[in-house]
């Protein structure tokens, strides 16, 4: 923001020496500068998680602002056809300890030979003390009385060193620091509380070393598929910092694979390095941020919950009733195409039309009560745009990118908002809050490709522990899109 610059006497002095007419120009100039930078401090001030893209942490102890999602109708709690948790019997438990009745409450007879006519049952779910089992491996050495050479067995795959760490509990020292950001510290004593177990911080680090190169190949496939398939994908960035600089970190995600990479830079230097979206076939939904338009051949689809986050703020901050009838539209196109999933495949061509007569004139409407402000004076050039009203630059915006804005409705593949790739990077933000920055570029890459790991693990329904383990024995976890990718002919 530029900052406020009063007139100087000496051109106070000036416009009183040249006439009423001067001194009242100098006096509206002054008032519209003041009028404009109080407006802009008042926007400021009146951003929110709720209203704009800043983040939800940045409310800090104010009301909190009201969520943008729809009341449901639905009672809280689990819903009709949910599949419960609750706590169940076994028919075969591990362990029966009887509990028998020695005498009589009543008379006090010996009842210790009388036979239980009934039991009641109760079942105490709970873990066995855990303790480590150290398994010792030894191989035979044995010298041949034919040609008197000696002969060594072979060790298993995997039994490398003369003391070492097994795969399951370096698979839960990966779990702690990268699957829920446990500081190296903390893990070491989580191991040494639950196992009884000394852990240095070094080897976790190791252990999560050697998951990411064991998961490597997965991190690579992932990204060769991103690269070729047609299907919706994801894109978002956070920033990150690496040795205390900025960097950024990059998510690519589809709704059952997940890609992060970091980069020095946000845009289309990043997005050239990483190499996935300037070879996108598929529909890429982000956050309208400028490097994504920079690539002619993307279709690209906008998120529609920064739409309605900053038409929520124009609707507040300025009163316009565009901005409430768009997000009522927007609102109910969605809610159109949720009720014709999945029995068809689009809406009809009538109700298209409709939204989009709707979606003209509402933004028509709201042209007129921001029309263009031309300048009393010529203005000296300066690089960018030229400065707009707030809702003026909404306006155009949503004008320009109409069929990015509306492809949820076009294309019933597209989804509404890109909360897929937000959800996904809301970990990473997550590790920073908890565990601080990384330390070096090196960690940074560890991370992506173990949390890329986890996250595509998750979102095929595999256990987390299991598919660590499996890294951790050579064997890592592949989804069945990335399986099917590698039968396919070249």
């Amino acid at each position: 923001m530029e900052a406020l610059r009063l007139p100087s006497d000496e051109e106070i002095g000036a416009a009183y020496d040249d006439g009423k007419e001067a001194v009242i120009k100098l006096f509206h100039q002054t008032l519209g500068k003041l009028a404009e930078h109080i407006q802009r401090l008042e926007d400021q001030i009146a951003k929110n998680s709720g209203n704009s893209s800043k983040p939800p942490s940045s409310d800090g102890l104010k009301k909190k602002p009201k969520s943008l999602r729809q009341k449901s109708g639905k009672k809280s709690g689990g819903q009709a056809g949910h599949p419960g948790k609750t706590l169940k019997a076994v028919a075969n438990p591990d362990h029966v300890q009887v509990h028998r009745v020695k005498r009589c409450d009543h008379c006090l007879a010996d009842l210790e030979k009388v036979e239980a006519q009934s039991y009641e049952k109760r079942q105490v779910f709970d873990i066995p003390p855990v303790k480590v089992a150290i398994t010792e491996h030894q191989v035979e050495i044995k010298t041949c009385p034919e040609c008197h050479r000696t002969t060594v067995g072979e060790f298993p795959a995997g039994v490398g060193q003369p003391v070492q760490y097994g795969e399951r509990i370096k698979a839960q020292m990966v779990y702690f620091n990268q699957g829920h950001f446990v500081p190296l510290e903390r893990t070491a004593e989580i191991l040494e509380d639950l196992y009884d177990q000394p852990v240095s911080e070094g080897t976790i680090v190791e252990a999560c070393n050697e998951t990411a190169r064991q998961v490597e190949s997965v991190y690579q496939l992932t990204k060769t598929e991103l690269t070729q398939t047609e299907d919706t994908g994801h894109f978002d960035e956070t920033g990150s910092r690496i040795s205390g600089k900025l960097w950024w970190l990059h998510v690519v995600c589809t709704t059952l694979l997940t890609y992060y990479a970091v980069h020095r830079k946000r845009g289309s230097k990043a997005l050239d390095a990483i190499g996935i979206f300037p070879v996108f076939k598929g529909k890429a939904v982000h956050d309208n941020y400028c490097s994504y338009f920079q690539y002619e051949d993307i279709l690209n689809a906008l998120c529609n919950a920064h739409h309605l986050r900053d038409l929520i703020f124009i609707r507040d901050q300025y009163q316009q009733p565009w901005a409430s009838e768009m997000i009522k539209l927007l609102l109910e196109i969605k809610t159109a195409v949720e009720e014709a999933r999945p029995e068809q495949e689009s809406l009809s061509l009538t109700q298209i039309a409709d939204f989009e007569t709707r979606y003209d004139a509402i933004i028509d409407a709201g042209l007129q009560a921001n029309p263009a402000l031309e300048p009393a004076e010529p203005l000296p050039k300066k690089r960018g745009r030229p400065k707009q009203h707030p809702a003026k630059n909404l306006l155009d915006h949503l004008k320009a990118r109409k069929n990015e804005t509306l492809a949820f409705m076009y294309d019933f593949k597209v989804p509404f908002d890109n909360n897929q790739a937000e959800r996904d990077l809301r970990m990473a933000k997550l590790k920073q809050k908890i565990s601080g920055c990384f330390r070096s570029e090196g960690g940074a890459e560890v991370f992506c490709r173990i949390r890329s790991y986890i996250s595509t693990a998750r979102k095929n329904e595999q256990r987390v522990l299991d598919a660590l383990q499996m890294a951790l024995k050579g064997s890592p976890f592949l989804p069945p899109i990335l399986q099917a990718r590698l039968i396919l002919p070249a």
